[in-house]
């Protein structure tokens, strides 16, 4: 695809995309697609499917208190519990504002392991990893932004959020539709959005301005960035998925980069 070969001129030591259609096929790459990067925050993109997964085993259930008082499984997961973002206070009473929260996602994977008995990272690899054939990812941090991966990796797992095999179609959609919605709250990086919009674990693009994707992505575009320098995101409306890892961390370069580079890819495929 030619329009990923601006990826080679993104202001970084090493960067790598893909994109993958809805069948799962790879329309094209850029860079080391074998290099491993750090994910931050598009770990919880993983995390996320691994609670999928324990949810669809009936391992745990999403009104499964946790975290706060009044909190659940599913106000954790949608950044809703009220739990700050990098600490255990309570901000906020369950489901009234959308606090972007690490620790919420930490208690959320804490939640998996006392339901399982399985270490959240054995989990996840057995849950995710290893189906799917992600053998170059693993969790050795938190389960909130302490993943490592490849863009060949996650192209496997783009794949499976598009048509999934791990989990229900259904459950797949109600994660990435909106929970709890017209909340509102600051996207990490883009500042106070007056509604947003977040699925179970899975960024929503809906009517953000400004955001990380593209001017032409579609409203039900999902998925997340990492602080990082990483995405991945998912448009079901033009039926692609496309992840773009790089070793600089998130700033002005990624806001002037990626939104031209996702309306290029977007424009490319119509």
């Amino acid at each position: 695809m030619e329009s990923l070969r601006v990826v080679s001129e993104w202001p970084v030591e090493h960067a790598a995309a893909v994109v993958v259609d809805a069948g799962g096929h790879v329309l094209g790459t850029a860079g080391p697609v074998e290099h491993r990067f750090p994910l931050a925050s598009v770990t919880k993109l993983l995390t996320s499917y691994a609670v999928l997964v324990a949810v669809e085993e009936g391992a745990v259930e999403w009104d499964r208190p946790a975290g706060p008082e009044g909190s659940t499984l599913r106000h954790l997961i949608a950044h809703t519990s009220g739990l700050a973002f990098d600490s255990a206070d309570v901000q906020a009473a369950p489901g009234t504002k959308r606090i972007y929260s690490n620790t919420g996602f930490e208690v959320l994977a804490d939640a998996v392991t006392a339901a399982t008995g399985i270490p959240f990272a054995d989990y996840l690899a057995e849950a995710v990893l290893a189906p799917l054939g992600m053998s170059s990812s693993d969790l050795d941090g938190s389960p909130a932004a302490g993943a490592t991966s490849t863009v060949a990796d996650l192209a496997r797992f783009a794949a499976e959020v598009q048509a999934p095999k791990l989990v229900s179609a259904a459950l797949v959609a109600e994660a990435t539709a909106v929970a709890f919605p017209g909340l509102r709250g600051v996207l990490p990086g883009y500042g106070s959005q007056r509604e947003n919009d977040w699925g179970l674990g899975f960024e929503i693009r809906a009517a953000k301005s400004p955001h990380w994707t593209g001017a032409t992505s579609s409203p039900r575009t999902f998925g997340h960035f990492g602080q990082s320098g990483t995405f991945l995101w998912c448009d079901p409306d033009a039926g692609v998925a496309c992840v773009a890892l790089t070793d600089r961390r998130f700033g002005e370069w990624a806001v002037a980069a990626w939104p031209p580079f996702t309306d290029g890819v977007l424009a490319e495929l119509r």
